[in-house]
């Protein structure tokens, strides 16, 4: 998968195209494809601006539920991502893959830690 062209540069381009030249012309001035020049100014004349590349800041749809994930890790720091998927379920009805659940809780600072005993729990990095 191909990288996106920075900011800065997409800002460039449609600084040059808006100062009276074509797009294609800015394209080649750049070095980018046509096909970029082109639909860069489309978004400019959509939104205004050539938005940053990437998905929309925000917590995504676990974000109302953090709290209680963090207070049932807290209650319980040996609790499975599967057993947490169940609780969040049977509490909220809200069905979440595990995986999603541990990057959720890897972002707030948790990280799992294995025992010599073979088990693991849950604990709060320190920073």
């Amino acid at each position: 998968m191909g990288k996106g062209y920075s900011l800065d540069l997409r800002q460039r381009i449609a600084a040059w195209v808006e100062a009276g030249h074509s797009r294609r012309e800015a394209a080649r001035h750049f070095g980018v494809s046509e096909s970029c020049a082109v639909k860069l100014m489309q978004r400019v004349a959509a939104t205004g601006s050539p938005a940053p590349q990437g998905r929309p800041p925000g917590g995504g749809k676990l974000a109302p539920y953090k709290e209680f994930l963090i207070g049932r890790v807290r209650a319980k720091p040996d609790i499975t991502m599967p057993e947490l998927a169940a609780e969040l379920r049977a509490a909220h009805g809200v069905e979440a893959d595990p995986a999603s659940l541990s990057r959720v809780l890897c972002k707030v600072g948790f990280s799992y830690k294995k025992s010599a005993d073979g088990g693991g729990a849950r604990a709060r990095r320190r920073r």
